[in-house]
């Protein structure tokens, strides 16, 4: 039995707000941030920022039937018209929920900033996730805007195509090491999101400094995720997307607005089963990693790490396949 040490306590800066958990957290897309999710991963100490397609009734029910899983999940708002409102009426419903995750895909605006800023005069006591960005001067801002933990990747998704439209991205671990260290200069958190395809990545994310990792990818295609099973010659599937795909702009906002392109793209998930399989895998991978590393625990993962620049680290002789 390896018994290394995965659960993390922090005091966030601005909500003076305490948290212990495995910071690993389940990603605010429809596919992946669901009630279900929310529930699965609890058991396991992990964090859910659900999806902000749910209605207040909708949690007011989550929060009645299961009132132990609303101190690890987030509630997950846009800066558009109507979101404040919204956030504001489900923490009201709501009031045991201590998390707000403040999410767009360009955090660089002075919009997004005052938003952060509104939040946090509202709801001084909530710890407040806001992003994303990828550079240390945004994170810094955010930080003295009055967010806590500042969500870190532009590009890296699995079904992101941002850096194939836009040309516009940063490299993750590249990004998580400065944006870790402005971070934690002014006592502030960060979430490296997206870019990992194996419990490997999941380490080298903690490792990279960042104090949370958030998957989308490697948590779809599972029981727990949104949508409906599909069957395809005899195998099964299920879809994920990118929020700023065609399938998501569809589905909440009457399709893909005439000045911009989609950034997102769709696919057919292999139906995985039950996620506890997947999350056992996941921290078994990280718990490997401090043994081989010396670190008796996550918290000292960062400090035992040197990273290596390669041109290839698997060994494909025998195909590509896990």
């Amino acid at each position: 039995q390896n018994n290394v040490e995965l659960l993390r306590s922090f005091t966030f800066r601005n909500s003076k707000g305490s948290y212990r958990g495995i910071p690993i957290i389940a990603a605010n897309m429809d596919t992946v941030g669901t009630f279900e999710m929310a529930l699965a991963l609890h058991q396991f100490s992990l964090f859910t920022a659900i999806h902000k397609h749910y209605t207040v009734d909708d949690w007011l029910e989550f929060a009645r039937n299961q009132p132990q899983c609303v101190e690890s999940v987030a509630v997950s708002t846009g800066t558009g018209e109507g979101d404040f409102e919204k956030m504001s009426a489900i923490l009201t419903a709501v009031p045991q929920l201590k998390y707000i995750c403040v999410d767009v895909a360009n955090g660089y605006s002075e919009h997004f900033v005052h938003f952060v800023k509104d939040v946090r005069e509202k709801f001084p006591t909530h710890t407040i996730m806001a992003g994303n960005v990828v550079t240390g001067e945004m994170v810094e801002e955010l930080i003295l805007a009055g967010a806590d933990i500042i969500k870190v990747g532009i590009g890296p998704g699995s079904v992101c195509t941002t850096r194939k439209k836009t040309g516009v991205g940063y490299p993750q671990l590249s990004a998580v090491i400065e944006c870790a260290d402005a971070a934690h200069g002014l006592g502030g958190h960060i979430i490296s999101d997206g870019g990992c395809t194996c419990p490997g990545d999941v380490s080298k994310a903690f490792g990279a400094g960042a104090d949370f990792v958030m998957l989308g990818g490697m948590l779809a295609g599972h029981t727990e995720s949104g949508g409906e099973i599909i069957e395809k010659g005899g195998k099964k599937y299920k879809l994920f997307y990118g929020m700023s795909s065609d399938t998501a702009m569809k589905k909440h906002a009457g399709g893909v607005a005439e000045y911009r392109a989609s950034e997102g793209k769709t696919v057919e998930v292999p139906y995985k089963g039950p996620v506890d399989e997947t999350i056992r895998d996941v921290l078994g991978g990280v718990r490997s990693t401090c043994t081989y590393v010396g670190a008796g625990k996550l918290k000292e993962l960062s400090r035992r790490t040197t990273f290596i620049r390669v041109t290839q680290q698997l060994n494909t002789v025998f195909g590509n396949d896990s």
